[in-house]
């Protein structure tokens, strides 16, 4: 028997670039733990770990469509990090979507084949996104 693969997507049901992620998680034969963010946001301490470790300024974790990123002013390039993990903290919509924490790393999967990418079990059919964008072909392969 193998062991179980830990991996965790921070996920938005409402987002279609994070279900397709998710769907490409469950066609590697791995069901992950699913984190619906929206509803149970990371801690502070976990967003800052999650941000270090995909090697990533916090402003390119900032969302801005959907979201209150020009009200709020976001866009100064003044703004410290720790005020943009602030308005994070304070509306969780502003964390972009899917991240992704496998064995072999955390990413921020934008597009969302990056998935790919950190999986540690291969695609074991065909895949295509909702919007029929073909990713992976009938051997498990990416698809040109």
């Amino acid at each position: 028997m193998t062991e179980p693969i830990d991996i965790v997507i921070y996920h938005n049901p409402d987002c279609g670039t994070s279900r397709n992620t998710l769907a490409m998680i469950r066609n590697a034969g791995i069901e992950p733990h699913v984190v619906e963010y929206l509803k149970t946001p990371p801690s502070r301490a976990l967003l800052m770990q999650l941000i270090a470790r995909m090697g990533i300024p916090v402003r390119n974790l900032l969302r801005e469509k959907g979201t209150p990123y020009a009200e709020l002013g976001l866009q100064d390039e003044t703004l410290t990090d720790e005020q943009l993990l602030d308005a994070m903290m304070e509306h969780p919509i502003l964390i972009n979507r899917p991240i992704v924490v496998s064995p072999m790393g955390v990413k921020l999967c934008r597009p969302s084949e990056a998935v790919l990418d950190i999986l540690p079990m291969p695609q074991k059919g065909a895949f295509s996104k909702e919007d029929g964008e073909a990713v992976i072909d009938a051997e498990g392969r990416r698809a040109s």
